[in-house]
């Protein structure tokens, strides 16, 4: 039973719920979500050592119906905000980035099928087994061949047959690809479609077949396994979203990934600066009556944090206010926008946990101390680098060509 269902048979919501009603139910949500976030600290050290998935967390969350929670009311979800799961990716991040990660990316998934999907007969059934079975949703849109992590090309295509249809995409980065309950995968249209004329498809774990061909070895983010593979499936054409991918991408996958991604960096950030400030304290019960060395730069890096802090919520806001505008979404003026965000944010993480280095000094620097930095630090440094900094700039330096930057507070 959904935390809104729970709520009216308590006698708090009749039809539609209050504001009150919802505000205390996603309340509810991040109190959930800040107890596992319990749980994925205790296994951090271990999903990062072993580089495994963070099967406690996960089973947690499962636990406590916070895998559909983005699935409408209407489908048996809780309709949660944007805002909401931000706060919980950023909950589960400080205690363990790669559950926090994989959440962001689960939840990017859903937004696609819901913003895109609700009035289609199977999609919509879909959302209601996502909600009921709290199934775990994956993404395959990076590709073999030359077309790596740009998504807005393809080199494979849906082959039609009957009233199925047949997909085999090769070098795909999949990450939790082994543990995922579904995949929603992109293609083009058909294999003679241009490469940018791209639909995405959902397919179930009895539906395809997954062979790995490279395992996730890498210095941080350990624990998304985010594994190479070949995948072949076969699935009923109802399945491919009608929305072309183009659409998707911009008015759900945008918004959506630089928002999530730019709070689970911020709960990385979050948690350097709390240990930096855990180690500033001790220093203090040290020498009472004195200022500890590392009490100035503290002080100027929570200054920064802030400052990351409200990148986040402005941008939460802004989203909020155009959600149902798809023009808006599309707009150069908030593409920019997002595009900056997610690129400030990938470039705060790295210097914030930086900053917190200088203060905790070979504290932050030993693996067996309590502010321990080495973990973090290495899952920050991965967020330049697997978003492609340099591609975001890239596309958008071409929208400036022709958009002029508003300068304004209110946009």
């Amino acid at each position: 039973m959904t935390s809104l269902a729970r709520l009216a048979d308590a006698g708090f919501v009749t039809e539609a719920p209050t504001p009150a009603a919802r505000a205390e139910a996603e309340r509810a949500m991040i109190a959930k979500a800040r107890r596992i976030a319990k749980i994925a600290a205790e296994h951090a050290a271990d999903v990062d050592a072993r580089s495994r998935f963070p099967q406690e967390a996960f089973d947690a969350l499962k636990q406590e119906r916070l895998l559909g929670i983005m699935v409408p009311a209407v489908q048996g979800g809780e309709e949660a905000s944007l805002s909401t799961i931000a706060e919980i990716c950023t909950a589960l991040a400080q205690a363990c980035a790669s559950t926090g990660m994989i959440y962001a990316m689960h939840q990017i998934k859903a937004s696609s099928l819901v913003v895109h999907c609700g009035d289609d007969p199977w999609h919509a059934g879909f959302m209601t087994r996502i909600a009921r079975e709290q199934l775990l949703l994956a993404s395959a849109t990076t590709e073999g061949g030359g077309v790596g992590g740009d998504l807005r090309s393809s080199i494979c295509g849906v082959i039609r047959d009957g009233d199925d249809f047949t997909l085999e995409k090769e070098g795909c980065l999949i990450s939790y690809g082994a543990q995922a309950d579904a995949i929603l995968i992109t293609s083009r249209r058909t294999p003679e479609a241009p490469p940018s004329d791209q639909v995405m498809s959902v397919l179930t774990k009895d539906q395809y077949r997954l062979e790995r061909s490279h395992v996730w070895n890498t210095m941080g983010m350990r624990g998304t396994c985010s594994d190479n593979f070949s995948f072949a499936g076969r699935a009923p054409a109802r399945q491919i979203i009608p929305t072309p991918f183009a659409e998707i991408a911009a008015q759900s996958m945008l918004p959506h990934a630089h928002l999530l991604w730019a709070s689970v960096w911020y709960g990385i950030a979050a948690e350097a600066v709390a240990r930096a400030e855990g180690f500033v304290r001790g220093e203090a019960r040290k020498k009472p009556g004195s200022t500890p060395p590392g009490a100035l730069r503290l002080a100027e890096l929570l200054v920064r944090l802030q400052q990351f802090k409200g990148l986040i919520i402005a941008g939460l806001d802004r989203y909020e206010r155009v959600r149902g505008d798809a023009d808006e979404l599309s707009s150069m003026g908030f593409v920019v926008a997002m595009n900056s965000i997610k690129v400030a944010a990938s470039e705060s993480v790295g210097e914030i946990v930086s900053q917190a280095f200088l203060i905790c000094g070979i504290q932050g620097y030993r693996n067996d101390s309590p502010a321990s930095l080495a973990r973090l630090m290495r899952d920050a440094l991965s967020a330049p680098i697997m978003i492609n900094n340099d591609r975001i700039l890239g596309n958008t330096s071409n929208l400036l060509a022709v958009y002029k930057h508003d300068p304004s507070l209110s946009r």
